[in-house]
């Protein structure tokens, strides 16, 4: 055989026997390389290019759609609100004022007057709402999709919108964060709120907020509101019939409302009612009884609508601008917690509508007003500002800016105390003119050399304003604006008169300083301020400052005691423990005043017009207000004492006098028609009087004014009232618990004195018989006490 035909052979051989493994290999290699040639040549295939074919578009919105849901779900979530505020309790633009005791005084905007805890919503009224609005509340996390389809069925099915895909989580979100507007940008914020508020709430959080902030018609915010508009009674009291009609008002409150539309209110209840028995939570039974049932109304106003002291609550709001930004105020859903004690405005109002009804006719003053406040805290506990807020909302606590007559003179004796005078010091009451100016007693009668003690019991004009000029006209002044007044006060001598102008809020808080031993706490309102989701924005921590030093206080609490137990202010006594205070009249008794305090209260009365219409009544009346007032507020009161008076001796002085310095002092006698003790003490130096009361009123420091009988102390003293020498005014007769007061109208013989020196100064005694006697009764425009 020839070579070549021997190779031939072999290569025919091998061609027809199967391939080995290597061989195989490099077919398989040689294969994918041709397929995957071909792939990269039809992507390269220059007849057809890729942003033409079908896989580029389709990836590339695959992607797009990627990002543009992200982007739109983080500009979403930028929009929501911050993860503390998912804990909201109330809506936007809502306010809630409360008393101290937790009750609500007032509501503004879509609350509810009750706050009710989930255990306080009976269960079968829970579970209502959740078989009408969301069956599936339990399980899902904000977003129902079953829900939704269920819904979208059902409607498409009955041909009307039956039911709703929202959740109760959704519903919630709505009602807190957004508005009502059917926006795409709206559901989806919706949607993702939801989903956040799962998170932070546990269900029956979610359960709780949604039953007291969903709106059910005629004004109901939450099932508290709609089972008091449409029944008339709390939601334990509800029958299975109610608590279905309300659940079922949700949905569409104008269109199922008993009262605007009682049939559809009637078939939602029952469809309510029937997904209830659908739901296991009611039986068959109780579904055709409470079906077959009228839905019987018993409409009321909303509760909200109602406001407790409203004085107090108008001055509340006007005060929150001091403590909270504008910003916060604008966004509202404030709960403001007050000091106001409703015993004890129940109490002020009581007190002030008796005098109103009982001594305004008689006395001619149509308005009054009362505030009480602990003096050591400076928390106002009762408020009434007038006679009818409803009428008039002028608050007269606040607002009116009235003479405070001889209320005024506790700052200039406390300013003399203060400079290191005794209490026993003496000054003469005679006729005094000062660079022109002339004050007058009230009654226009004199007693002579009277130490500062009694000048103060008894409301001596004339002594008032000669211890004002031995002091100064600034360490008064300044004196008084530490203790709490604000108002502005004029270097005149008509000071020591109250002649300028305060209001009764700053005078009773200066007052509650003397019972504070000389410390002043600012008078407020507010103790707490708690935002949406009730954290505390603000608090009450307003400290005390010294005003006056203890020693002086102590002395001036030691004298305006006396005013009361032997004074002015006798109708003010109180049966079981001291009362120390200060009456006061303006010019024509035009405004009567009576301040008073315990340790642990202080309370301010005012009664007049509001024309500055003179009254013909005395401030007996303003001090019997405050007696009426305290009797009730202090029932349960522990006892305390004032502090004992300091000793005198080596007193040191913690304010340095700055006497005024007159241009000209007249000092004129007086009448001889007076009275021999007058003329007797008219050129008596004030020295040896002083000496001889001095030696008087230590014999009596020992004896408390406590151990006079409570019956004696309120009884009215007709002596008093018919000596011109034992009071520089005193009253015609009164009602039995009127006591003498030196700002009430002159006695019989305080008139026969009057007329004396009137007839010294060229008046006539003619004249005064022939005036009518209401004019003979009125106290004369020029004297103020």
């Amino acid at each position: 055989m020839r070579p070549g035909n021997r190779y031939e052979s072999e290569e025919s051989t091998q061609e027809s026997l199967p391939p080995t493994r290597p061989a195989r290999g490099r077919q398989f290699l040689n294969q994918m390389s041709g397929i995957s040639s071909g792939i990269v040549s039809r992507f390269t295939s220059r007849d057809k290019p890729f942003y033409r074919r079908l896989w580029f578009w389709t990836g590339l919105s695959v992607g797009g759609g990627i990002v543009a849901l992200s982007y739109v779900l983080g500009s979403v979530d930028r929009s929501l609100p911050d993860k503390s505020e998912l804990k909201a309790l109330v809506r936007e633009q809502t306010l809630t004022i409360k008393a101290s005791d937790g009750t609500i005084l007032q509501q503004q905007g879509e609350a509810t007057r009750e706050q009710l805890a989930l255990k306080q919503i009976p269960e079968k009224l829970r579970k209502a709402f959740i078989a009408s609005e969301d069956r599936r509340f339990e399980q899902h996390s904000g977003v129902d999709p079953q829900g939704i389809i269920r819904a979208v069925w059902n409607n498409l099915r009955s041909q009307d919108v039956v039911e709703g895909g929202s959740t109760i989580t959704q519903q919630l979100a709505r009602i807190l964060y957004l508005k009502q507007e059917r926006t795409i940008w709206r559901k989806l914020k919706e949607v993702r709120l939801s989903q956040k508020m799962e998170q932070e709430l546990t269900k029956d959080q979610i359960l709780e907020r949604y039953l007291n902030l969903v709106y059910l018609g005629s004004g109901a915010y939450g099932v508290a509101d709609a089972s008091w508009v449409y029944f008339s009674k709390p939601v334990d009291s509800l029958s299975l019939g109610e608590m279905a009609t309300i659940a079922g008002l949700a949905p569409a409150p104008s269109l199922y409302s008993p009262e605007q539309n009682p049939q559809a209110a009637r078939q939602r209840r029952n469809l309510v009612l029937q997904r209830m028995q659908e739901d296991g939570i009611i039986t068959a039974a109780e579904r055709q009884a409470a079906a077959a049932q009228p839905i019987v109304l018993k409409s009321s106003l909303p509760k909200r609508l109602q406001v407790e002291s409203p004085y107090f609550t108008s001055y509340i709001q006007k005060e929150l601008p001091k403590y909270v930004s504008a910003d916060v105020l604008a966004n509202g859903g404030l709960v403001v917690e007050t000091t106001l004690n409703p015993t004890w405005q129940k109490a002020a109002e009581d007190a002030v509508a008796k005098t109103l009804r009982n001594q305004g006719r008689w006395e001619n003053f149509q308005q009054a007003a009362l505030v009480a406040i602990d003096p050591r805290s400076g928390t106002i506990q009762a408020m009434v500002g007038g006679k009818d807020f409803g009428k008039n909302q002028f608050n007269r606590v606040t607002q009116a800016q009235r003479q405070p007559g001889s209320t005024f003179k506790g700052f200039v004796y406390a300013t003399a105390i203060a400079t290191g005078k005794s209490p026993y010091y003496s000054y003469l009451d005679q006729p005094f003119v000062v660079d022109g100016y002339e004050p007058k007693n009230y009654g226009k009668n004199f007693h002579g050399s009277m130490t500062m003690r009694d000048a103060l019991t008894r409301s001596i004009n004339i002594i008032a304003v000669k211890v004002l000029i031995d002091v100064g006209f600034e360490p008064t002044i300044k004196l008084a604006h530490a203790m709490g007044i604000k108002s502005e006060l004029k270097p005149t001598y008509s000071l020591a008169l109250g002649s300028n102008e305060v209001n009764l809020l700053e005078l009773t808080s200066a007052y509650g300083s003397f019972a504070t031993q000389g410390l002043h706490a600012e008078p407020h309102g507010i103790s707490r301020i708690l935002n949406r989701q009730g954290q505390v924005i603000w608090s009450d921590k307003l400290q005390t400052k010294r005003a006056l030093d203890a020693d002086s206080a102590a002395i001036m609490t030691w004298m305006l005691r006396n005013v009361v137990t032997d004074g002015t202010g006798g109708a003010a006594q109180l049966d079981d423990r001291p009362v120390a205070g200060k009456t006061g009249t303006s010019d024509e008794a035009r405004d009567l005043w009576f301040i008073g305090y315990i340790p642990q209260l202080v309370a301010g009365v005012w009664l007049g017009n509001d024309n500055n219409r003179p009254t013909s009544g005395s401030s007996s009346s303003a001090a019997y207000t405050w007696h009426e007032f305290m009797e009730k507020a202090i029932k349960g009161m522990p006892v305390e004492k004032f502090p004992t008076r300091p000793k005198l001796d080596g007193r040191k002085a913690s304010i340095k006098a700055q006497p005024v310095k007159p241009k000209r002092i007249e000092n004129r006698s007086i009448s001889s028609d007076d009275d021999d003790e007058q003329e007797n003490t008219r050129n008596s130096d004030d020295s040896g009087s002083s000496r001889r009361s001095r030696r008087r009123y230590q014999q009596d420091d020992n004896t408390s004014s406590d151990s006079e009988s409570p019956r004696r102390r309120r009884r009215y003293r007709s002596q008093e009232s018919s000596s011109s020498d034992s009071s520089s005014e005193s009253s015609r007769p009164r009602r039995r618990y009127r006591r003498t007061d030196s700002d009430s109208q002159p006695s019989r013989s305080s008139r026969r004195s009057s007329s004396s020196a009137n007839n010294s100064s060229g008046s006539s005694a003619s004249s005064q018989q022939q005036s009518s006697w209401r004019d003979r009764l009125r106290p004369s425009s020029s004297s103020s006490q």
